[in-house]
């Protein structure tokens, strides 16, 4: 008879143990995002105990090569990746040297994810580690490829960042409706600001139970990602048109559909999932903003008439969000990378001619990577001689993000580190010529 996913005789809390064991399956064997497998993984567990599965599964991602190092100083021969004593010991080891859960607790909880022989082995390793006293390093080592990769395109001092960056889940950015109230709002929230309309705050807990929320008052946006619509807002304010039409091509979840209608643009938001799209409406719904949203593949609609601004947030591998999200790191490999530069190229180059002529373009991808960034701007204006880069000034930026002397703008681990970091992004601001 099949074992039920929650038996019996399974220790008190290792239901929320085996969601994180299948939650480390779906990225690392399936290479799955984690949010995305959270729903099936966790089918059997609710409330706290949902959230407590999600926790172990990210803090184990977080310090995957490092926890490894452990298992393999105490084991004669190394255990195969995906083999299941190496993952309960996983989730056991990152239990008691990052969690804080009592060692004890942290065994039992476990073990019955693993059957047979296996059971005596996790339990002699776990207890070889526990009791030698040794702790996992400050800062986490980055998955060897990832860093050579890194390394390679922006040198040491980046992954340096990257590691300091993954040590700890960042502070949470918040974009507000008016930045007219970014004192007001700091002091509700007791944040920081590195900008007008921006707040962060630390050890935020539950986002919905913050002041400002349920009113609509604002929204949860890294400071990086809320940086492109800030280009292209102030693009149209130099030239003084108002109201202006933008389109923002693959929107959802919306917070830059947001960040523009609140600006005043008349939006047009375009996205190809229905789920997310669903989430933009119901953003849009409780920020009492509009915008006309549309369901659609970019490569297949068009607008009927071109804008004044457009904003390409493309879909892309998302490296840069790494500090968030954690499984990136680990499911991500250069054949993704590849596949989505040249989604990237083929929506651009569509996307292109629904600008009016003296109109602005934004391109920007929340990914580390040079093919997402560099390179797709230096083929965009090797092909379209019509457009020409608008560098921002700095007072756009907040202090320690400079202009590239290109005139683009990329954001790297280690910038703004002092303050509590930023995600990785690369973003453009284009002008088209009459």
């Amino acid at each position: 008879m099949p074992r039920s996913p929650n038996s019996d005789s399974d220790a008190l809390g290792t239901p929320s143990r085996r969601a994180a064991l299948r939650l480390l399956d779906a990225v690392l064997r399936r290479g799955e995002p984690l949010e995305q497998a959270l729903v099936a993984a966790t089918r059997h567990v609710y409330g706290p105990d949902r959230g407590l599965a999600h926790a172990i599964a990210a803090e184990v991602l977080r310090r995957l090569p490092d926890l490894d190092a452990l298992i393999d100083s105490v084991t004669e021969r190394p255990l195969p990746d995906d083999a299941k004593a190496r993952m309960a010991l996983r989730i056991a080891l990152v239990q008691a040297l990052v969690l804080g859960t009592p060692h004890h607790a942290a065994i039992a909880t476990v073990l019955p994810l693993v059957d047979g022989g296996p059971r005596k082995l996790v339990h002699g390793v776990f207890g070889a580690i526990v009791r030698s006293g040794v702790l996992l390093p400050e800062l986490p080592a980055l998955p060897p490829l990832v860093e050579a990769r890194w390394e390679a395109a922006w040198g040491p001092a980046m992954t340096d960042g990257a590691a300091q960056a993954i040590a700890a889940p960042p502070p949470l950015d918040i974009t507000l409706a008016d930045p007219a109230e970014t004192e007001q709002w700091r002091v509700a929230l007791g944040g920081t600001s590195l900008l007008p309309g921006h707040v962060r705050v630390a050890d935020a807990g539950s986002v919905t139970e913050l002041p400002g929320f349920a009113e609509g008052r604002w929204w949860v946006q890294d400071i990086a990602a809320s940086l492109p619509a800030r280009l292209l807002a102030d693009a149209v304010r130099q030239q003084g048109e108002a109201p202006a039409r933008a389109i923002d091509l693959c929107a959802a979840p919306g917070g830059k559909t947001l960040q523009l209608a609140a600006a005043g643009f008349t939006v047009a938001a375009v996205d190809v999932s229905n789920a997310r799209i669903k989430r933009l409406r119901e953003n849009l719904f409780r920020t009492r903003l509009k915008a006309e949203v549309i369901a659609g593949d970019v490569l297949r609609w068009q607008p009927e008439a071109p804008a004044d601004a457009l904003l390409i947030d493309a879909p892309c591998s998302a490296t840069g969000i790494f500090r968030r999200h954690p499984d990136v790191l680990h499911r991500v490999h250069p054949p993704i990378v590849e596949e989505m530069a040249a989604l990237q190229a083929r929506l651009w180059a569509r996307a292109a001619d629904w600008v009016r002529p003296g109109g602005a373009l934004v391109f920007a991808t929340c990914s580390l990577e040079p093919a997402e960034g560099e390179a797709q701007l230096a083929r965009f204006l090797a092909d379209r001689p019509d457009y020409t880069i608008d560098a921002p000034a700095a007072a756009l930026l907040p202090e320690g993000i400079p202009v590239h002397a290109e005139g683009y703008v990329r954001t790297l681990p280690g910038m703004l580190a002092a303050a509590g970091g930023c995600d990785g992004f690369f973003m453009v601001r284009l002008r088209r010529q009459g």
